[in-house]
């Protein structure tokens, strides 16, 4: 048998093996069940050994022989393989689809305002957003590049630091001037705060009593308030007027610049020991795809 020829032979009994039946097989790969027949007896005479006991009659009319069931596993795993090796080489386009992972806080308040950019830029290229916070197998959900926030260690992945940040407490407008008393640290006490839980404290994630112990409000309590596990809306409850947020300075940004938050407090200085991170597949570093979207994160970053 030629190539071509062979592997329509194996996909036909993969795919009657799988199904117990010619008919099933037939349907799934579009052909007649007189095509997928004919094929795994093309198969079989030329491996010069049965594959199937057939019956007439009974549930099952297809029972795998001893060598076919010890043969089915390579053969899976082999089509397994070639459908990975098929998309690396749809990976190595400077052209089709894009998949992005990143948190949904991540997305709305950083990456999305500044997305129409990189489609400008690149206009062949379709961004799929994977917007999750699960730290998912790159290669078996087909992602190509992500941004994550933590300390710079993820087991698989290349890690390139993208952005540091500050954390600081916000509020709007409309509260700050309710609240004309607002002069110092101290001064939160009595204010609802809103607490950002989207990260595991155990992580270095920054939390009010952090940042508390390092402005030197001791009076101020923390048990209390308005607790969020999202980040984006921790700061929307802010903006609504809903309370103090501590917001984290990537995340702020933009809503800092358009007037909808008021940083309070900017004496005080607290840097997080989190940051967010460009991560890839080390196979991957090279993609034409990859390195544009890489290149072009960075140069945002750059500008603020």
């Amino acid at each position: 048998m030629s190539a071509p020829e062979y592997l329509n032979a194996l996909r036909a009994f993969e795919a009657a093996a799988r199904h117990e039946s010619f008919s099933a097989a037939a349907a799934e790969l579009h052909v007649t069940p007189a095509a997928v027949g004919q094929l795994v007896r093309g198969l079989e005479e030329s491996l010069g050994t049965p594959l199937f006991h057939r019956g007439t009659s009974g549930r099952k009319r297809l029972v795998l022989t001893e060598a076919a069931q010890r043969a089915l596993p390579d053969i899976r795993a082999g089509f397994e393989r070639l459908s990975a090796g098929v998309a690396r080489l749809k990976e190595g386009s400077s052209t089709g689809v894009l998949t992005v992972t990143v948190s949904p806080a991540f997305a709305a308040k950083w990456l999305l305002p500044r997305l129409e950019r990189f489609q400008a830029a690149w206009p062949e290229l379709d961004v799929r957003l994977d917007a999750s916070t699960e730290l998912l197998d790159f290669a078996a959900r087909g992602v190509d590049i992500g941004v994550r926030y933590g300390a710079g260690v993820w087991p698989g992945l290349t890690a390139e630091k993208l952005l540091d940040e500050e954390v600081y407490p916000v509020c709007s407008p409309a509260l700050l001037r309710q609240s004309r008393r607002l002069r110092r640290p101290s001064d939160l006490a009595g204010l609802r705060l809103i607490h950002d839980r989207s990260v595991d404290a155990r992580s270095g994630f920054a939390t009010w009593d952090a940042w508390l112990a390092k402005a030197g409000a001791r009076d101020v309590d923390t048990k209390r308030g308005l607790r969020i596990n999202n980040s984006a809306a921790v700061l929307q409850a802010a903006i609504d007027g809903q309370g103090v947020a501590l917001a984290r300075s990537i995340m702020a940004h933009d809503d800092l610049a358009a007037g909808r938050l008021v940083r309070l407090f900017p004496e005080v200085e607290f840097s997080s020991v989190l940051s967010y991170y460009v991560v890839y597949r080390p196979d991957c570093a090279t993609l034409p795809k990859l390195v544009a979207f890489r290149d072009w994160l960075v140069r945002e970053a750059s500008t603020g």
